[in-house]
């Protein structure tokens, strides 16, 4: 007789991968964190992909506005294998986003490894926003669509892709597929993409991550765990999904990306990476903007979207929307 299966990786307790590769999901989970609304918005979900059974969460201002909303995308994190658009924190931290940036907020969710390795996660998110674009020629062809987005309410020229640490990675990948004007999402128009601490990896550590500085929910071990996770199998973390520089990876010089503000807290173990990162683009000439927020670890926004910090994130976004609107 075999042994029984035993757990050969555990998520945060989220996640269970066995011995015999049987993956179990436990339905109850004890969060460390609760809504926080303050009831300035309001929200309902949608259906956007039939066929994989995919819903995301639709977010306006309670209060009326003369002036259209623009729309902004939030992809949330967890290192592709974990979180969804009901996580307290993801709801919360969408309810502010709307609120705060007076913005219609879109918040999908994706397949998550290790049932759907990448790039299943990549395939939803493009599929989220191409159902933004059917939503938009339907609202421009008199019906059909969903109401929050007709009668001229909504700005479908100015659309900003918002993603926290594997949806920042997310983002930087619609970036580089959709291309400077996004025209093959016309009618709509992507503006610039806010990358909350993206989720990158490579093979080759940064200082930052072999020397700390140590995260209570986030280190190397757990980081290397979701991309032995996420990414397709045999491949390590330097896979172009994982690493946007990698040997592999697609030569963004020649590519006209759309802008990008980088977000990235002072005490993050990605921070070097992520940093890296940003100096890049620079050199190649990419529009970037990054700001470090000093003494702030994995997640401060999401985590505490109301807070002063939550405050001047909200800021920065709402000031590189005004920058790139037009």
């Amino acid at each position: 007789m075999g042994s029984l299966p035993h757990i050969v990786e555990d998520c945060f307790g989220i996640v269970l991968v066995y011995s015999d590769g049987s993956i179990s999901r436990p339905s109850d989970i004890n969060f460390p964190m609760k809504v926080q609304d303050d009831g300035s918005a309001v929200w309902k979900d949608c259906l956007f992909d039939k066929k994989h059974n995919l819903h995301l969460r639709l977010y306006k201002p309670r209060s009326p506005s003369t002036a259209k909303l623009p729309i902004v995308f939030f992809f949330h994190g967890g290192g592709f294998c974990i979180c969804s658009r009901t996580w307290p924190n993801c709801h919360s931290c969408c309810l502010r986003l709307s609120s705060g940036l007076h913005a219609l907020v879109v918040a999908p969710d994706y397949r998550l490894a290790p049932e759907h390795r990448l790039p299943a996660a990549m395939e939803d998110a493009v599929s989220s926003v191409e159902w933004l674009r059917n939503q938009a020629l339907l609202s421009n062809s008199g019906g059909g669509g969903d109401g929050w987005f007709a009668n001229g309410g909504v700005d479908f020229d100015r659309v900003f892709i918002v993603g926290d640490s594997s949806g920042g990675n997310l983002a930087h990948h619609l970036a580089v597929q959709l291309r400077r004007g996004s025209p093959d999402l016309a009618p709509i128009r992507v503006r610039g993409y806010v990358l909350m601490a993206p989720f990158f990896g490579g093979t080759v550590r940064t200082k930052s991550e072999e020397e700390g500085p140590l995260e209570p929910f986030l280190n190397l071990e757990i980081l290397d765990r979701f991309w032995r996770l996420s990414l397709p199998e045999g491949n390590n973390s330097d896979h172009p999904w994982a690493n946007p520089f990698g040997p592999e990876s697609p030569r963004l010089d020649s590519i006209k990306l759309d802008p990008i503000l980088v977000l990235v807290g002072g005490r993050e173990v990605m921070k070097d990476r992520i940093d890296n990162y940003s100096k890049k683009l620079k050199e190649m000439g990419k529009e970037v903007d990054y700001i470090e927020y000093q003494g702030m670890q994995h997640g401060f926004f999401v985590n505490e979207p109301f807070s002063e910090v939550g405050n001047k994130v909200l800021e920065e976004i709402q000031n590189f929307m005004l920058k790139n609107s037009h």
